[in-house]
């Protein structure tokens, strides 16, 4: 296969769409934005793609909770072809609403026998929207998204981003597995051999349980993340690039450049 075919899932509120195929295109693959109800209408169409991904924005306007009824639609009425699109493996990602999304239908954590979710995102403890850049570390390999990378600087812009694990048990178990694959890190460069030591406000933006702002399914074809990766594509993205902080490309490429190689 030359070019994997991404689906770029849209939904009313979602407004990142058209960064996110142009990440994928630059990548290599070739992609198509489809609204959800194309999908309800056909669950086949999912046969088409290899790569399914659910990006930024504000599905349905956010009502409810961020991202709950756009991962109703997936969780009660696509479950068994994500499941199906999983088990072919194929990759899935999830940007901000779509991390949202992937955690809130069971997607990415699934949820134990009693039915109780093995995490959430929830409100940023500053309770309001945040948009700013954050440094990020990769905590180990796992993830075929995050394969080679140590680190990003990339933007965030969420209200509800805190990742919260059921209790302390079921964090130690996904730390444990490897499936928290990304977190925020100080900005002085500090604290980076210990992932799990609190760090502040705003490089931790929201408050998440051991920093983290990136979680992998088991397999590491499936990743959630709250930053942006495609809005930091092209060198020209870095807020300080004129100052000569910043590579030959944005630090978020290399995702979509992973996602593409991993079926070439």
């Amino acid at each position: 296969m030359s070019k994997p075919n991404v689906l770029v899932l849209r939904a009313p509120g979602t407004n990142c769409d058209q960064e996110t195929a142009f990440a994928f295109e630059k990548a290599g693959a070739t992609t198509e934005l489809l609204h959800v109800n194309r999908l309800l209408e056909n669950p086949s169409l999912f046969e088409r793609f290899q790569i399914l991904c659910i990006p930024g924005g504000f599905s349905y306007g956010d009502d409810v909770a961020a991202g709950r009824i756009l991962a109703n639609q997936m969780e009660h009425h696509l479950a068994d072809e994500m499941k199906r699109f999983k088990d072919a493996d194929k990759l899935i990602l999830g940007i901000c609403n779509g991390f949202q999304v992937l955690v809130k239908s069971g997607a990415l954590l699934e949820p134990d026998a009693d039915c109780r979710a093995a995490a959430t995102l929830t409100w940023n403890d500053s309770h309001r929207f945040d948009d700013r850049w954050v440094e990020l570390g990769v905590d180990r390999q796992k993830c075929v998204f995050l394969k080679g990378i140590e680190r990003m600087y990339l933007p965030i812009a969420h209200a509800e981003g805190k990742f919260v694990a059921r209790d302390e048990e079921e964090f130690v178990r996904l730390d444990t597995a490897g499936q928290l694959v990304l977190r925020y890190r100080p900005t002085d460069g500090s604290g980076r051999d210990d992932l799990n030591a609190p760090v502040p406000y705003p490089a931790n933006p929201n408050g998440s349980m051991g920093n983290v702002a990136g979680v992998c399914d088991p397999t590491g074809r499936v990743l959630g993340l709250m930053p942006h990766p495609e809005r930091h594509i092209e060198r020209t993205h870095h807020p300080r690039w004129t100052r000569s902080e910043t590579t030959s490309t944005g630090d978020g490429l290399q995702v979509f450049v992973n996602a593409v190689a991993f079926f070439m």
